[in-house]
Order: C-alpha cells, then sequence, then structure tokens
C-alpha cells in the first residue's frame, strides 16, 4: 500500500485540471510549473501508483504516446487517428450493442466500459478537405 503522498497530491491535481489526456512528459511539464523540485522519476512512478489505484486511467493511443485521464464519471474516449488528440465521449452505450456482445458469447454481459472508437477529428477533415484530398 503506497502511503499518502504531498507530490501524488500534486500530480493528481494536475491531472484532474488539464482536459487534454496528457501524456507523461506533458503531465511532468505541467506538475514542474506547479512544483519545480518534482522530479520526472516521481511523476513516472506516482503514475504508475495512480493507475493502480484506479484514480486514472492510461489510453493507449496508436498515434503517439499513452495519455492519461483522471477517473471522474464513467466515460469513452474516441482518438483521431491523424493528429492522435483525444476527445471525451459521455454518450450511452446502446443497449443492442449488450445484447450483440451477449448473444456473440452465449453470457451476460452487464457492463461495457473503457470503448475506445478511432476516426478522424474535425479538424483533421476540415484540413484534408481544404487540400483537395
Amino acid at each position: 500500500m503506497n502511503n499518502y503522498s504531498k507530490q501524488r497530491e500534486i500530480i493528481l491535481g494536475v491531472i484532474k485540471e488539464l482536459k487534454t489526456h496528457p501524456t507523461a512528459e506533458e503531465l511532468y511539464i505541467a506538475v514542474t510549473k506547479k512544483d519545480n523540485k518534482i522530479s520526472k522519476s516521481t511523476v513516472y512512478r506516482n503514475i504508475n501508483i495512480l493507475l493502480e489505484s484506479g484514480q486514472i486511467k492510461k489510453i493507449s493511443n496508436p498515434v503517439g504516446p499513452d495519455r492519461y485521464d483522471y477517473v471522474s464519471i464513467p466515460h469513452n474516449h474516441v482518438i483521431c487517428e491523424k493528429c492522435g488528440k483525444i476527445y471525451d465521449l459521455y454518450c450511452k452505450i446502446p443497449e443492442d450493442l449488450k445484447q450483440d456482445v451477449n448473444n456473440e458469447l452465449s453470457g451476460k454481459i452487464s457492463l461495457i466500459s473503457n470503448i475506445t472508437l478511432n476516426g478522424i477529428c474535425y479538424e483533421c477533415k476540415s484540413k484534408k478537405n481544404l487540400g483537395g484530398n
């Protein structure tokens, strides 16, 4: 069990404040703006502790480094395949998806969580259209 730490509290606070799903490096940079005495290894170690405790979650990004998100209310994510930006998705999972999975597995799914959808965001789609592609 990991005891309370002021540094971990600062790191968690920064993750809560950031709405950008920061990478570990981005988190480190933001943390040092709050307390420049916190080392990179401390940030990385505490990311792992916060993951293990379920206070944050890791979002694997096929276009770049893993990103991190504060676990507040249940939600899913959409990742842009071009720029790697991650968007929160706060919609209910359709009941027919649960039913399809139940039928496929011949079982009973009670909860679907951590769904990640990949696509192209509005900004990247607009750039593509402007470029004539």
